[in-house]
């Protein structure tokens, strides 16, 4: 859903309720999981170390299960309050060109290990993009804490495939905000 101005929080709440009983758009619901590459699907694979020990750790999941990795300025996720649970779904709020858009998506699973925390979610009928995308943070046996994100996608709305190259480089750019946030706010917590 595109928009002229930034959505009201009646707006959001209309929006997220008219996806809540809505299929996923794309088949391969979990295939992030395994980091399965389905056909026809641009893929993306981008991580950062984010630390050593408990602290890095501990911080970087207690961002994730805040939807900390949007809080990027022109992204963020609506409602904010949202708990990191399968099935809720939520919508990814952006403003880019003098634009706002809402793109809703739902949980499609939650990882919580010892050393590994995550989930993924995926795309619901009104989104811009069709597809899954999985943030996790792992902490690993040197010590090292890392924050990954693995996504596939292609685009759903006809003004992202008319402009395909320019949705690229803002994915790219989320990618990239996404990883230096976490980072931020782990390296706060050392």
């Amino acid at each position: 859903m595109f928009l002229l101005r930034k959505p009201s929080d009646e707006t959001i709440r209309q929006f997220i309720s008219s996806q809540q009983e809505r299929s996923f758009s794309y088949a391969e619901v979990g295939a992030t999981r395994h980091e399965e590459e389905p056909p026809g699907y641009n893929v993306d694979h981008n991580r950062t170390r984010l630390g050593d020990g408990a602290d890095a750790y501990e911080g970087a999941v207690a961002a994730l299960k805040r939807w900390r990795q949007f809080d990027l300025g022109w992204v963020t996720i609506v409602p904010p309050n949202v708990p990191v649970e399968v099935g809720r779904t939520v919508a990814v709020e952006a403003h880019t060109f003098g634009f706002w858009s809402l793109s809703a998506c739902r949980v499609v699973y939650v990882i919580d290990e010892a050393k590994r925390f995550g989930f993924a979610y995926g795309t619901l009928p009104n989104h811009v993009e069709c597809g899954e995308e999985r943030f996790s943070i792992e902490w690993h046996e040197d010590g090292s804490v890392w924050y990954d994100i693995y996504a596939f996608s292609h685009p759903a709305h006809p003004l992202v495939k008319l402009g395909t190259p320019v949705a690229r480089k803002l994915q790219r750019r989320f990618a990239r905000d996404s990883l230096a946030t976490i980072k931020t706010l782990s390296l706060a917590t050392n």
